[in-house]
């Protein structure tokens, strides 16, 4: 644990690029924690500014409790000094609790509040969900704003002015109405972390939006694109940006549409690609086939030769 407080953790977490490294199976399915320190070893030799353990592409929705605090227990002790790791909270309420707890005796910095699981509820059903975990926790909280999860300005603000380490709002729904009021509402008072699938997508136009920074799948096997596309974000050099939208970032998104749940299976594809094998996804996920992971090799190999990615 490197010590954050939620407002230092917000303030590093906003000023580059963040890390959502997937998580390493063996083939019989089980966590493959060897493999997993050693690729966090292998990114950290990239600067970013935060880690996301189990998270989105680190398949949360398929590992149990106990799993989810052994990745991030891995993750607390792989990172380089000074770099932030956040754990994952959800499922239902009770549940979102004891991950928020156990994620501060992991080593963890912060924490990433998914939706609750499968169940649909009103504003104040979701206020109390992440009240509960922000009171559970002294870590940091960013909330996730996707799926059966999407607040409100009122809610988010409401949240604000109770729970004084929440501290980053990450959009995973896309919705620019709903992101320009509470960006309006909110200001500065949260960081605004990019969420949508293939991140670099929207990373431009979200810039207007006080959308700093995003998760990036993308590098976890193409390290070293992923930051030159963020530094182009952020200067503002949509030349650059179109151009690697362009040769990459759309016919990579094409392949990834092809299947229900690929945003995961195509970047552990990539790292496969690369020679950095992470082993399989699990069910309820696939695997991209043949065909497929030969297409994502060749669209690697054009824009960045594999020799120099998996050095």
């Amino acid at each position: 644990m490197t010590g954050y407080s939620p407002a230092e953790l917000a303030t590093k977490v906003a000023s580059g690029l963040l890390s959502f490294p997937v998580t390493h199976f063996r083939d019989d399915l089980s966590f493959d924690e060897g493999s997993y320190r050693d690729n966090i070893a292998w990114l950290s030799r990239y600067e970013v500014a935060g880690l996301f353990a189990a998270g989105g592409t680190g398949e949360f929705f398929s590992l149990a409790p106990d799993e989810v605090e052994a990745v991030v227990r891995a993750a607390a002790r792989s990172a380089p000094e000074g770099t932030p790791v956040l754990a994952p909270a959800g499922y239902g309420g009770t549940t979102a609790v004891r991950l928020a707890r156990s994620a501060e005796e992991s080593g963890a910095d912060g924490i990433l509040l998914f939706p609750p699981y499968l169940t649909e509820s009103e504003q104040d059903g979701l206020a109390a969900y992440v009240s509960s975990v922000c009171r559970a926790t002294e870590l940091g909280v960013i909330i996730y704003n996707r799926s059966n999860a999407l607040y409100s300005a009122d809610t988010v603000e409401r949240l604000a002015d109770e729970c004084p380490n929440l501290i980053g709002f990450k959009d995973g729904a896309g919705d620019l109405e709903q992101m320009t009021r509470i960006y309006t509402r909110l200001r500065d008072r949260l960081i605004y972390v990019g969420g949508l699938p293939t991140a670099e997508m929207f990373a431009l136009p979200y810039l207007q939006l006080g959308v700093s920074t995003y998760s990036s799948a993308i590098f976890n096997f193409m390290p070293e694109f992923a930051l030159d596309f963020y530094r182009a974000v952020r200067a503002g050099d949509r030349e650059t940006v179109l151009t690697k939208l362009d040769e990459f970032v759309l016919p990579y998104t094409e392949l990834r549409n092809r299947g229900r749940g690929y945003a995961v299976s195509i970047v552990k594809a990539g790292m496969r690609a690369i020679g950095r094998p992470a082993g399989p996804v699990r069910p309820p996920l696939a695997d991209l086939d043949a065909h497929e992971l030969a297409a994502l090799t060749a669209l690697i190999e054009k824009v960045a030769p594999i020799r120099q990615v998996s050095r």
